[in-house]
């Protein structure tokens, strides 16, 4: 069965990024035991990622890079941004373990969209949050294999996302 719109991939990959050197540095790696199981068409992914695995059949390899334009785009400075330490108070009191540098948080903004933040540093009012993807600006090359590929159930069509072995579980 070929990958293509609302099947469920199951793929195994290694993910490198070309630091300030030139050199490439693996970040991540999908192994067998704990693959990556998504739904083709509505994964969420950079859309030039499914562009290129769409057609693969299950044992099919993979080779590909993607640039910023084609990923998450690149770094913007304007994304970090103070955000008043007030924010962060539960019941009156900061959480200390929750701010610290590099820990993810997710956020929301005025909208009620939500993303995930960076904390950069604290301040004595502020704590500085980076909002860029971990990823923008990078170039990411993946070297992988398709390990399966299904039909997709009508419950996760309907819900737009993989349930069971390697997704979702209500």
């Amino acid at each position: 069965m070929q990958i293509s719109d609302n099947k469920v991939v199951t793929i195994t990959y290694d993910l490198s990024v070309t630091d300030e050197n030139q050199e490439k540095v693996l970040v991540e790696s999908a192994e067998a035991d704990s693959p990556m199981v998504f739904l083709f068409g509505r994964s969420g992914l950079p859309d030039e990622f499914e562009r290129q695995l769409d057609g693969k059949n299950a044992g099919d390899s993979f080779e590909f890079s993607l640039s910023p334009e084609q990923a998450y785009g690149e770094y913007d400075a304007q994304a970090v941004v103070d955000i008043p330490k007030q924010v962060f108070m539960i019941d009156g009191k900061l959480d200390d373990e929750m701010l610290t540098p590099g820990n993810f948080l997710p956020m929301a903004d005025n909208e009620g969209n939500h993303m995930q933040a960076k904390v950069i540093s604290i301040g004595t009012d502020s704590v500085q949050m980076d909002f860029n993807h971990p990823l923008a600006g990078m170039v990411m090359h993946f070297n992988g294999q398709v390990q399966g590929v299904r039909e997709a159930t009508r419950e996760e069509l309907d819900h737009g996302h993989v349930h069971g072995e390697g997704g979702h579980h209500h």
